[in-house]
């Protein structure tokens, strides 16, 4: 009895303290749910880290003592798995992503910033060409009739020859002929317009507009039929004009030789106004338009530019060089331009207004594009964008930046490194901060693994 008295004693005086000690905390709500489905005990001591230094890990703000940059607060990464997250978690996990760096470190690491501005664009497009005739500027002289060269005016390919004189006079007897029936028709109309028959007399007529359309179907002019009714006489010789003046850029008759009906005998080409096919990337040629102005430049005149317009935009991409060509048209004065010579063709586009960063600022992962912004002095977030046209040293943003963001032009590689290192890599943020492309959270996180080592474990 008396050692049953020895424990009965000290364990009823542990049961009173126990009950008053659970009244006491009931009756402060230790154990009222906070609305958030735990209660005060299951409440954790909020932890402070370094974003630069994750193993950094204090129960209070302050400062880091390796870099001396602001400590943030620490993810509890205990979280229940389905739990929604309350705006602090949020913001927590969306401060994963972001770097705070110090000056020093700034300098170190060579990171300048630039404000994103609003201004024209305009854009380039360097291509190359090719100097061609102009093909509505092109003809082939060919003979109207059967006969011999007699005499050629034009002896060489090169030479200019103008249309108001002959390159070459041909020999034909059915030229003859027709020549002596024509001046025969003639004088039969006179005869037989003293005739008191009037179908006698209108017959002479007719005789005299066929003879003529025979003449001109063999090249024959009106002033030269005018010529043959003057002087009364056949001509052995027909001369042959050109019909344009230009350059002779083929000769394919001799003088002596015999040529029918049809054969070529020239090729001439007016030089004063030529085409320029230029080639165009088939990611540009979407800006190309008709009537667009064209500045041409040739190795054989630098500094002295040619200008023109675009006339014809060709409706098929060549498969093997990936381009589409394009006709400029342009006058030659001096006849500068010669045909196949490879040419340089600048095209000024406006794109208008719109924001504009450098090139360098962007970093492309080829499934999104991302800028740096420092959204606080020191404190540097990434943020997705879109792109449009790029320029020589610019590029066009369609979205995700504001007139005068600050983004970082250099180091940022450097930045997303430091952010990934961190667990909050720029390129899959979403990963990360829990959040989907669209900008939603998920309902739960993947649990982690119970074997993993954590860095987050060390304390100093």
């Amino acid at each position: 009895m008396a050692l049953n008295k020895k424990i009965a004693i000290p364990l009823a005086i542990l049961i009173i303290s126990v009950s008053v000690a659970g009244g006491w905390l009931y009756k402060n709500g230790w154990f009222k749910d906070d609305g958030g489905g735990h209660s005060k005990l299951e409440h954790k001591v909020q932890l402070w880290t370094c974003s630069m230094h994750p193993f950094i890990i204090k129960d209070k703000p302050g400062t880091c003592p390796i870099c001396g940059m602001e400590l943030i607060k620490k993810i509890d990464d205990s979280a229940v798995a389905g739990t929604p997250q309350t705006p602090e978690q949020k913001q927590q996990a969306e401060m994963l992503g972001h770097v705070s760096m110090s000056a020093n470190q700034r300098i170190m690491a060579n990171v300048a910033t630039v404000e994103a501005e609003q201004q024209t664009l305009d854009k380039e497009i360097n291509a190359v060409g090719i100097v061609q005739f102009d093909q509505s500027r092109q003809a082939k002289v060919t003979a109207w009739i059967a006969g011999r060269i007699d005499k050629l005016h034009v002896n060489t390919v090169g030479a200019f020859v103008s249309k108001d004189k002959p390159v070459a006079e041909v020999y034909s007897p059915d030229l003859l002929a027709t020549q002596q029936e024509y001046l025969l028709a003639v004088k039969s109309r006179e005869q037989l317009k003293s005739s008191p028959i009037q179908s006698i007399s209108q017959n002479g007529d007719g005789l005299v507009a066929s003879a003529r359309q025979r003449l001109m179907l063999f090249g024959v002019k009106e002033s030269q039929i005018a010529e043959l009714e003057r002087a009364g006489k056949p001509t052995i010789r027909l001369p042959i004009y050109t019909p344009l003046s230009g350059i002779v850029i083929e000769k394919m008759v001799q003088q002596g030789q015999y040529v029918n009906i049809g054969d070529p005998l020239f090729n001439i080409a007016d030089l004063s106004r030529v085409w320029v096919e230029i080639e165009i990337y088939e990611n540009e040629f979407p800006n190309i338009r008709i009537g667009q102005a064209v500045e041409i430049r040739s190795q054989s005149y630098p500094g002295k530019p040619f200008s023109g317009r675009v006339a014809f935009i060709y409706p098929f991409l060549d498969p093997k060089t990936r381009t589409v060509k394009a006709r400029v048209e342009m006058p030659n004065p001096g006849l500068k331009l010669k045909p196949d010579m490879f040419v340089n063709a600048i095209i000024k586009i406006g794109l208008g207004k719109a924001i504009v960063v450098p090139v360098t600022a962007v970093m492309d992962s080829g499934k999104r594009q991302t800028v740096w912004v420092e959204s606080q002095p020191g404190m540097f977030e990434p943020r997705e964008v879109q792109v449009g046209q790029r320029t020589d040293d610019k590029l066009q943003i369609l979205s995700g930046l504001n007139p005068g963001d600050k983004v970082a032009v250099s180091g940022s590689y450097l930045i997303d490194s430091e952010s990934q290192l961190k667990g909050g890599g720029s390129q899959d943020h979403s990963l990360h901060t829990g959040a989907k492309p669209d900008g939603k959270v998920p309902p739960s996180a993947p649990p982690a693994k119970k074997d993993s080592l954590k860095m987050d474990d060390m304390k100093m």
